[in-house]
C-alpha cells in the first residue's frame, strides 16, 4: 500500500514518469515478444507453400501414372512374359512413393535457391523438371494404359534424357537438389531395361 501510494503520488507530481511506473508493473511490453513471433510464424508459412507446392506437383504425376498402373498390374501386366529380374508387382507403388517425394524435395531446394545467383539456369532447371515430370507420367498411360511397349521404350529414352539434363542444370543450382534425383535415374534405367526385355519377348 506503501509503494502504491508512492507511485500515485510520483506519476501525479511527474507526468512523464507515469509510463516508467505503469511499465513495472506490468513487466516487459508484450509487442516486441509477439511480432517477432508473428513474424516467425509468416516466415515459417511462406516456407512451407513452395515445399507443399514442390511435394504436390511431384506426386501429382504419381496420381495420374496410377490411374492407368494399377488397373493393368493385376490384368495385363500380370499375364504377359516377364523377364526373371522383373520385381513384385506390389514393389511399384512404394518405391514410386519415395521417388516422388525425392523429386518434390529437389524441386524445393531449387525452387527457393537465390534467384540472383543464375536466373537463367535456374527457370532452366525448373523448365527440365516440369518437362520430365510430363513424361513420366505419359509412360504409365503408354505402357499401362495403351499397352503398348514398344513406344513406351521410345518414350522412356526421352524420359532418361531429360532426367539427365534436369539433374546436370540442377546441379549448378543445388547439388544437394540433384543428389536426390539420383535414386530416380537409377530406378528409370532399371526401368528402361525391363521395358526393354518386355517388348522383346512379347
Amino acid at each position: 500500500m506503501i509503494a502504491g501510494g508512492a507511485a500515485k503520488r510520483a506519476c501525479r507530481r511527474h507526468p512523464g514518469a507515469r509510463s516508467a511506473v505503469w511499465a513495472a508493473a506490468a513487466g516487459p511490453p508484450r509487442l516486441p515478444c509477439t511480432m517477432p513471433s508473428s513474424a516467425a510464424s509468416a516466415h515459417r508459412i511462406r516456407c512451407r507453400m513452395p515445399y507443399t507446392s514442390a511435394w504436390y506437383v511431384s506426386q501429382l504425376a504419381g496420381v495420374i501414372g496410377s490411374v492407368f498402373t494399377v488397373s493393368s498390374i493385376q490384368t495385363w501386366y500380370a499375364v504377359i512374359q516377364k523377364p526373371v529380374f522383373n520385381p513384385p508387382g506390389w514393389i511399384f507403388a512404394p518405391v514410386w512413393i519415395v521417388l516422388y517425394f525425392l523429386m518434390g524435395v529437389s524441386l524445393f531446394l531449387v525452387w527457393k535457391s537465390d534467384p540472383s545467383a543464375d536466373l537463367k539456369e535456374r527457370k532452366k532447371g525448373i523448365s527440365l523438371f516440369f518437362l520430365q515430370l510430363v513424361l513420366n507420367a505419359l509412360w504409365s498411360v503408354i505402357f499401362f494404359g495403351l499397352h503398348n511397349p514398344f513406344w513406351a521404350f521410345i518414350e522412356i529414352i526421352v524420359l532418361w534424357l531429360a532426367i539427365l539434363l534436369t539433374i546436370i542444370s540442377f546441379s549448378k543450382i543445388s547439388k544437394k537438389a540433384a543428389y536426390l534425383l539420383l535414386p530416380y535415374i537409377v530406378w528409370v534405367s532399371f526401368a528402361s531395361i525391363l521395358n526393354f526385355s518386355i517388348l522383346i519377348i512379347n
